[in-house]
């Protein structure tokens, strides 16, 4: 491995952070924390058409918040800036210059019919469809003449004719790729902004990235960048494509669908840590045969010989077992935190500590996402209602007699003394003194005190909802 790992995340500030960009952006951290290297961020935003507000905000927050934060970056600038490309224009234009001087680039001034045209007749003759070549020809006069009539002229690399394109890529091992599959691609637009492919090899080479990490569907894109590397004597950096992510249909995951957005999973409930281990093992595995990872265990344990070369299913599943099994082993202070504003929501008071962390306890066993918290705890703190077929078990006389047994002897309590361990013999004693047992014993006070006959067990019911609030709902339920 490189002694000096600088490695980048590159989004488009087109929209919301998704789950693809995160898992690119989770490599490049990890890769970069195994080995004390750099991890860049760098907004690629020179598409100025899909630029959407508040996008670059969201990338930032969405990062820092996840805990993969970068070394340099937007807010965080180091020696190779600036980090936005749409101020870096002077330098891309330098660079294109230099490849028409070269012969490696030239003017094209195509119109939009003109390319129309061209793919239509290429793809009735069953064509290849790509750039014809037209303006490769044109004379140094002719493009003078169109530069002074100012006509409109996009940037095109000059790709050769008959070369085959060899690299390695990590994952995937040796590639091929001829140039005539590879059309002459357009590195400056019409508005005076490179496309991805200049700006990308450009930067890549200034900023000092010693490997790449995208998305497979760069791979044959490739071949473009290693022209532009040549063209301009630079050193390639180690290339890496990461596998597809799919939906459980093996169908392509969409990068730009909403539901698919690290905000979404965050407001859905989902937990940080879930959603980071969840997010690693989407196309990479370690080599012990496990499925829960910290975000410190995944530093030491990453390696890009781990990723795997097919596509990664995207299971909501497993993220939902993950998420519940975090929610239910996470410290509970924690927890408790991240639950708080689902409460107050919902105008639920939790000020008495000891009773949330109680509640959240037995309720945590229940749930998949933090959303579904009050769901499992309101019934500890709201009034609770009881059916009409549950209101007339509960007044059987074998139900009366039980709950008039604990109101009684409830009473004559002391506070110090309700402890689980007493509470469990006290559900024992009320059983022997009563004469009553099974269904017939614990149904109705279940009833009463929960509003179910199904759920907790009566100490923990007697536990969580504390003596007063145990007899008064106890006292409700007598004739």
């Amino acid at each position: 491995m490189n002694d000096n790992v600088r490695v980048r995340f590159a989004p488009s500030p087109t929209g919301l952070l998704h789950l693809g960009g995160l898992r690119t952006a989770l490599y490049n951290y990890l890769l970069a924390k195994k080995f004390n290297g750099t991890f860049v961020l760098r907004i690629e935003d020179t598409d100025q058409t899909r630029y959407v507000e508040g996008s670059v905000e969201n990338l930032v927050n969405s990062l820092k918040e996840l805990g993969v934060d970068y070394d340099e970056g937007p807010e965080k600038e180091g020696n190779y800036g600036p980090y936005f490309q749409s101020k870096r224009l002077d330098i891309y234009h330098q660079h294109i210059q230099q490849l028409i001087n070269q012969g490696d680039a030239y003017y094209c001034f195509c119109s939009k019919e003109d390319l129309d045209s061209m793919r239509a007749e290429q793809q009735a003759n069953k064509e290849t469809t790509k750039y014809n070549g037209k303006c490769r020809s044109l004379s140094k006069e002719e493009i003078k003449q169109k530069l002074d009539n100012k006509e409109p002229y996009v940037v095109r690399m000059k790709m050769p004719d008959d070369k085959v394109f060899s690299f390695n890529d990590l994952i995937r091992g040796q590639i091929e790729i001829a140039s005539d599959l590879v059309e002459d691609q357009v590195i400056l637009k019409a508005d005076g902004f490179p496309t991805y492919h200049l700006a990308a090899v450009v930067d890549d080479h200034l900023m000092e990235i010693s490997h790449v990490l995208r998305g497979e569907e760069w791979l044959y894109s490739t071949p473009k960048h290693i022209f532009l590397y040549e063209a301009f004597k630079w050193e390639a950096p180690q290339w890496v494509h990461l596998p597809l992510l799919l939906n459980t249909d093996r169908s392509k995951l969409s990068k730009r669908h909403g539901d698919f957005s690290v905000s979404n999973y965050l407001n859905q409930g989902y937990l940080i840590e879930a959603i980071i281990n969840f997010v690693a093992l989407l196309g990479w595995h370690a080599a012990e045969d496990r499925e829960l990872y910290t975000i410190d265990e995944l530093q030491k344990e990453f390696s890009l010989e781990r990723i795997s070369k097919s596509g990664a299913i995207f299971d909501i599943t497993k993220l939902d077992w993950m998420n519940g099994w975090y929610i239910r082993n996470l410290d509970i202070d924690y927890i408790g935190q991240l639950c708080k504003p689902y409460f107050d929501k919902e105008n639920i008071d939790i000020s008495d500590k000891e009773k949330y962390h109680k509640v959240l306890l037995r309720a945590r066993d229940q749930i998949t996402n933090l959303t579904q918290i009050t769901e499992h705890a309101r019934m500890f703190y709201d009034e609770i209602t009881i059916n009409d077929d549950l209101r007339k078990l509960l007044q059987t006389d074998d139900s009366q007699k039980v709950i008039n047994w604990f109101v009684n002897t409830l009473k004559e309590i002391n506070e110090d003394k309700w402890t689980k361990e007493f509470l469990t013999d006290l559900a024992k004693q009320g059983s022997k003194d009563t004469g009553i047992k099974g269904k017939n014993y614990f149904f109705p006070l279940r009833i009463a005190l929960f509003g179910d006959c199904h759920g907790p067990d009566i100490p923990m019911l007697f536990d969580i909802l504390g003596k007063n609030e145990s007899i008064n709902r106890l006292q409700k339920s007598l004739i």
